[in-house]
């Protein structure tokens, strides 16, 4: 049972983890050299053996609470991060933007610094017992090997108890063999244990990562707004552009002032969502940036007329758009204008544009006759992108055939819970 347990803790990566620990056990070696003076100049110290073959237990013991300290102010994690991803192989995964901040102590919270010291301190010490044990085992088991030959001039084994093994000539090499082997076991348990404990302790806290994705998530719906806006905006341009030029193109000859009024729809549309489109990739070439409403104001109901020019659509206005909240505003032209972009594509013949303000909501209708079925497979981002807004604003929206017509109906309340 027992060698079916520790074999698979032996593999390839112990003699990396092997390495790990006897860089612990070399950091260790400061502030044994000086609780070792310390020791002596108050004399605490016998000259006892010390089972680990450099340091005595007391010494050992004295100084892990000066380690922890120092864990606490020195800007270790780094590298004690990168110590234990590259020779402990633990997988310690940091967030996008918690790798990138100051080391040094300012840039660091309280239980990292108190989850540094910790690890700071289980590295070192049991990097010493291991370094310890390397250093003692290591050339005992050379000594133990070579015992049959080289004999025991100077009586190791009477010192340790260990004269029975002189007696048998298999006796050295079995014992130093056996050292070996739970040598090797000691150090994988050991660097097991360390690179168990290392994600905990040099990775993000579940505070950090909860933060670190609530990050995401907020730069996730920044970017999707922007997506909605880039595709209402140009997509609408485009579809206006598309049908106006081909009025221009069926008025030339027989109404030339018709596609003069048509081309001019084509240039101010086209002028408005190249600034659009400028503007939305001006904000996605900084990823940390938002949209600056008053540099680039995002357009509001009070728009409407501009709307209504572009389009050749003239909206019914029931009740004071003026009175409706900004907010409500900004996401009802976005709305207003992927419906009429949406009964352009799917519908034939002039839109009907209905706005009603009342008690507390704003309702939106848009309806024209539907083409053909075969023209609205392709339903695209328009209707998915005014469900989205309409969501956001605790609304309502329906959209699509009835009959032989086209229908978007939007109600859209003025205070919503979040």
């Amino acid at each position: 049972m027992i060698p079916r347990m520790l074999s698979p803790l032996v593999d390839r990566t112990t003699y990396r983890r092997w390495v790990c620990l006897i860089m612990g056990g070399a950091l260790l070696m400061p502030y044994m050299m000086a609780g070792s003076i310390i020791g002596e100049v108050l004399r605490l110290t016998d000259g006892s053996f010390s089972p680990v073959g450099i340091v005595q237990p007391p010494v050992f013991a004295a100084v892990l609470p000066l380690v922890a300290a120092s864990g606490l102010v020195l800007p270790i994690r780094t590298l004690e991060t990168a110590a234990a991803r590259g020779l402990l192989g633990a997988a310690i995964d940091l967030p996008p933007g918690l790798d990138s901040r100051p080391a040094g102590f300012a840039g660091r919270t309280w239980d990292e610094r108190r989850r540094t010291a910790a690890w700071y301190t289980l590295h070192l010490g049991v990097g010493g017992v291991m370094s310890g044990l390397t250093l003692a085992l290591v050339p005992f088991a050379i000594w133990a090997v070579l015992l049959p030959v080289t004999g025991d001039p100077i009586h190791v084994a009477d010192a340790y108890g260990l004269s029975a093994v002189r007696g048998v000539w298999w006796g050295g090499p079995l014992l130093g063999i056996g050292s070996l082997v739970i040598l090797v076991y000691l150090v994988a348990a050991a660097g097991a244990l360390l690179a168990k404990a290392a994600p905990a302790l040099l990775g993000p806290s579940p505070a950090q990562r909860l933060a670190a994705l609530e990050e995401h998530a907020r730069k996730l719906v920044a970017r999707n707004r922007l997506a909605r806006e880039l595709h209402d905006s140009v997509g609408h341009a485009l579809n206006i552009v598309t049908v106006q030029a081909a009025a221009a193109a069926r008025t030339l000859d027989r109404d030339p002032e018709a596609a003069r009024t048509a081309l001019g729809a084509i240039e101010e549309t086209a002028r408005t969502a190249l600034e659009e489109l400028d503007h939305v990739l001006g904000v996605l070439r900084e990823s940390s940036a938002t949209p600056d409403e008053a540099a680039h104001p995002m357009k509001t109901l009070a728009d409407l007329p501009d709307l209504e020019r572009t389009t050749g659509i003239r909206a019914d206005v029931c009740g004071d758009l003026a009175s409706v909240p900004a907010s409500v505003s900004r996401e009802g032209y976005r709305i207003v204008q992927e419906s009429l972009t949406n009964a352009l594509r799917h519908g034939t013949g002039p839109a009907g544009l209905t706005l009603t303000v009342e008690d507390g909501y704003l309702q939106i209708a848009v309806r024209n006759s539907a083409s053909a079925p075969s023209r609205t497979t392709r339903t695209g981002l328009g209707l998915s992108g005014i469900r989205e807004r309409v969501t956001l604003l605790g609304g309502q929206a329906e959209a699509g055939r009835i009959g032989d017509e086209w229908h978007v109906s939007v109600r859209l309340p003025f205070h919503h819970r979040h």
